[in-house]
């Protein structure tokens, strides 16, 4: 499973929030770039899927070990696509990057998935912190959209959790983390849906 990265990067006076993704419905790696929550453009790289690379039946381990080998270089892919944004945004060459087809116009009539921790306010207890997340598209709820969450903490293996969203488009999830270690965590959370998906991290914090 290949998760994305996200940043937010100030050039002049503007901040951008880049956003890159593997789209895995449809075998793209993708970068788009928002502005005070709008998308401004976007470049997208395909790759092969395993399905069109031949496969050997009875060697289920080679194939899972080829299949982790994928998932290295498509992140690496991946990475690469969200630096090559993040220095065409410093140098101030954003539009040159973006696919040429993705014009203000028709990347407001796309519909994206939006990712949303509707209780970011809470609180710590019992040794666990409780996330709501909810999940729309194009300001619609979103029914049986699939959450990943990928727990980082420090001296520790990540943890991951899957659920599903309800008919609200909403799902809980519940983090076991030492609040001490909580302004060292972060959470990462992929939602995928009918072949789109949305990535976003949370960095979590102490009560003040």
């Amino acid at each position: 499973m290949i998760f994305g990265f996200n940043t937010d990067i100030r050039h002049e006076d503007t901040i951008y929030h880049v956003q890159s993704e593997a789209r895995e419905g449809e075998h793209l790696l993708q970068t788009q770039v928002f502005v005070k929550g709008r998308c401004i453009g976007k470049r997208a790289v395909p790759y092969g899927s395993s399905a069109e690379e031949g496969k050997d039946p009875q060697s289920n381990n080679r194939d899972k070990d080829r299949d982790k080998d994928k998932d290295k270089d498509r992140e690496k892919m991946l990475r690469e696509l969200h630096r090559e944004m993040l220095d065409a945004i410093r140098a101030g060459k954003v539009d040159s990057i973006f696919d040429k087809r993705d014009t203000p116009e028709t990347l407001a009539a796309v519909k994206e998935l939006d990712l949303e921790w509707t209780n970011a306010g809470s609180v710590h207890t019992s040794g666990a912190l409780t996330m709501q997340l909810r999940v729309t598209e194009g300001g619609a709820t979103v029914e049986g959209a699939r959450l990943t969450l990928r727990f980082a903490r420090p001296d520790a293996a990540p943890y991951y959790a899957q659920v599903l969203t309800d008919a609200k488009g909403s799902a809980e999830m519940n983090v076991q983390v030492d609040e001490k270690s909580l302004a060292e965590s972060s959470v990462l959370v992929q939602a995928s849906f009918g072949g789109r998906t949305a990535t976003r991290k949370f960095n979590l914090r102490n009560a003040t």
